[in-house]
């Protein structure tokens, strides 16, 4: 017996293997455009900090405007020879030669941009690694010291002064230091995960790390700057006006790389010279009583070494005795 058809028969997926290779990749495109806290801003670089990462989003945008006016007209030209030049299928294409005046036009052009592109590079990268001097209502700072064993680049102002802190990754937080005059560094201030830092003050980051490599980024304050162990990097800011800014390690040093988030907090010279005075006497308070603590422990081992002593004298008393 025959039977008729189903007239809304179930339409059958004809390639799922491009489906799920389409699903997939517009998930994973969804999953980079939510994930804001790795990433700075969506087309260019987070700026608004400081004038290196100003610099640096404008250096930015300057070639990101002339690498768009140059793929429209690219790809503008493509489109247009498709269409104006289409013919039907199978017929015999006409031999060229080709057009020397066009393909040397080109060349000269793309020579031209490229040229073009590094002088503005230059003249910009004099801003972007050079940093300025503090202005005069900021907080008053030393002269940095040269670090002997650098290979990299070591920004100078161009009096030589500014806020010297020691930026040091270890699994997983960063730890910052604030050198004072004296030679001796287990008494400086010091401070984990929050970096407090006078404004319209420049500071200097000397970045380094005591276990794996790690990454420095502050995007709104500049490039990102490896933390690596046995070698020191630097970099600098200056910040007009108190604020927050936050970011995080930007090298995989470990399961628990997510958890290792830097920020950086700028308040006013008076405030940020409380806050030193408030932080240093914090620290020797608990090293006091770090300390007493200490000496109690000792007391407290000795006083039972002693017990323990005439213990053992009592006993050998007891055994020699008749």
């Amino acid at each position: 017996m025959n039977r008729m058809p189903a007239a809304l028969a179930p339409a059958r997926l004809r390639h799922p293997s491009r489906v799920l290779a389409i699903a997939f990749t517009a998930g994973v495109v969804g999953l980079l455009a939510l994930a804001t806290g790795a990433c700075a801003d969506p087309f260019t670089p987070e700026s608004g900090g400081s004038p290196d990462a100003n610099s640096i989003d404008t250096l930015y945008k300057i070639i990101l405007a002339v690498a768009a006016v140059v793929f429209v007209g690219v790809e503008g030209a493509l489109v247009y020879s498709m269409v104006k030049f289409r013919t039907r299928k199978d017929a015999v294409p006409a031999q060229i030669r080709g057009n020397t005046r066009l393909e040397i036009g080109w060349t000269l052009g793309a020579a031209i941009i490229l040229v073009i592109l590094s002088v503005v590079t230059f003249v910009m990268l004099d801003d972007i690694r050079n940093p300025p001097n503090s202005d005069a209502t900021g907080f008053p700072s030393q002269r940095v010291e040269n670090v002997q064993n650098a290979s990299a680049f070591q920004p100078r102002t161009p009096n030589g002064r500014a806020l010297n802190i020691k930026v040091n990754g270890q699994r997983y937080a960063w730890r910052y230091t604030y050198p004072d005059n004296d030679t001796n560094t287990l008494n400086n201030v010091f401070s984990y995960e929050e970096m407090v830092v006078p404004t319209r003050t420049t500071v200097t980051l000397d970045i380094q790390a005591q276990d794996v490599a790690h990454s420095w980024w502050i995007p709104q304050l500049g490039g990102k700057f490896d933390a690596i162990p046995g070698h020191t990097n630097f970099t600098w800011f200056k910040i007009a006006k108190p604020g927050v800014f936050r970011g995080q390690c930007a090298e995989l040093c470990g399961r628990n790389h997510p958890d290792m988030v830097a920020t950086v907090r700028a308040i006013e010279p008076a405030e940020f010279r409380t806050w030193l005075a408030t932080k240093r006497s914090q620290i020797e308070a608990a090293d006091k009583l770090a300390e007493t603590r200490r000496k109690q422990i000792q007391a407290q081992q000795q006083g039972a070494q002693t017990q323990e002593q005439q213990g053992t004298q009592t006993q050998q008393q007891g055994t020699e005795a008749p």
